[in-house]
């Protein structure tokens, strides 16, 4: 009696954290989870609400070999587990960095609505202090979660014996609870998608016009160089990611994303047209050839770069992770040439 209680502390022990601390940026958003005695891919994501395949390819893992007691793994945040509309389920909080402000940490956080943060971490100001822990989602699980990772309803109705039918029925009840009021909440999340996405729409070409006149009027004060290609609307944000992004997803679908890092980069020139829009990119460690996802923290820009070499052994490259071509840094926004911070992904 008492080895078992000490085995159930333990797991406990290497269970979840006390607090659920978010992982990546954007929509490549994760947690990460340390592996307890006796846990596997499907335990853990039934605990997480996610399926044993997913998180196996999210981490590149054989699904035939076993898992490390203390081994981290990460475990994506999707639409099945994640949810930043409402506050149900268990808090998952963002740390803020330095100088980082609140529409920041949202369009860190896969664009998280402002009001909802406000709501739910009671800010009476936007102001934001380095190291602050922010709920920004919430972890959705539940007993849905192991009806739709171990689904048997053709043998729960089959297996009539008194035995496994008394282990089976409690699953059945709690099965037909969570559909009920799992497509209860559909219809109820459905409905206000459909309203508000035409406003939202109309408000987001509004809102391009306004920082296209504000960037030209801006960059006809400027006195130096005029950066020519930083994207202003969403379509020639979309355009000017590069030539390598069709590329990038083609990689993405043979091997998912498994690298999320944030970087100190400087700028290499390569001798360009104004029309260029292949971009490139230095590091050590990242086989040439990759292509990598680049984003400006400052303002969500995303361009897509091939990586040319390694930087490593040159005493100009010491503090920097990596390099990034002028043309890269130009459609980023970036005006800095000595040191900067980006994100990348790959």
């Amino acid at each position: 009696m008492g080895l078992s209680v000490l085995l159930a502390i333990l797991n406990i022990s290497f269970g979840q954290p006390a607090q659920l601390m978010i992982k990546g940026y954007g929509k490549d958003l994760h947690l990460e989870h340390k592996v307890s005695p006796k846990e596997g891919l499907f335990s853990i994501g039934r605990t997480y609400n996610v399926h044993p395949k997913a998180i196996a390819a999210y981490n590149k893992l054989d699904m035939a070999k076993g898992l490390t007691v203390g081994q981290l793994i990460q475990i994506p945040l999707t639409d099945t587990n994640f949810s930043q509309a409402s506050n149900k389920g268990t808090p998952i909080y963002y740390t803020v960095g330095a100088k980082e402000t609140l529409q920041k940490v949202s369009n860190l956080n896969n664009n998280v609505p402002l009001e909802n943060v406000r709501e739910w971490n009671k800010l009476t100001k936007d102001d934001l202090a380095a190291g602050k822990k922010l709920i920004v989602g919430f972890l959705v699980t539940g007993e849905n979660a192991v009806a739709a990772l171990a689904p048997k309803k053709e043998n729960k109705e089959t297996i009539g014996n008194p035995p496994p039918a008394e282990k089976k029925t409690e699953p059945d009840k709690v099965v037909t609870k969570n559909e009920s009021s799992k497509e209860d909440k559909k219809t109820e999340q459905d409905k206000p998608v459909g309203k508000n996405d035409p406003a939202k729409e109309n408000k987001k070409a509004e809102q391009d016009k306004i920082v296209a006149k504000d960037e030209q009027v801006n960059e006809n004060k400027k006195t130096g160089p005029v950066n020519v290609r930083p994207p202003v609307t969403a379509t020639a944000q979309i355009a000017a990611q590069g030539y390598f992004k069709t590329d990038f997803d083609q990689q993405v679908r043979l091997s998912p994303v498994s690298k999320t890092e944030t970087v100190t980069s400087g700028i290499f020139k390569m001798n360009s047209t104004p029309r260029e829009v292949k971009y490139y990119l230095l590091a050590d460690r990242v086989l040439p050839g990759t292509i990598v996802r680049v984003i400006n923290p400052d303002n969500n820009i995303a361009i897509y770069a091939k990586v040319l070499g390694e930087m490593s052994g040159i005493r100009q490259n010491q503090g920097l992770d990596i390099r990034i071509s002028n043309t890269a840094a130009a459609s980023l926004g970036i005006n800095e040439t000595d040191k900067f911070i980006v994100q990348i992904n790959y």
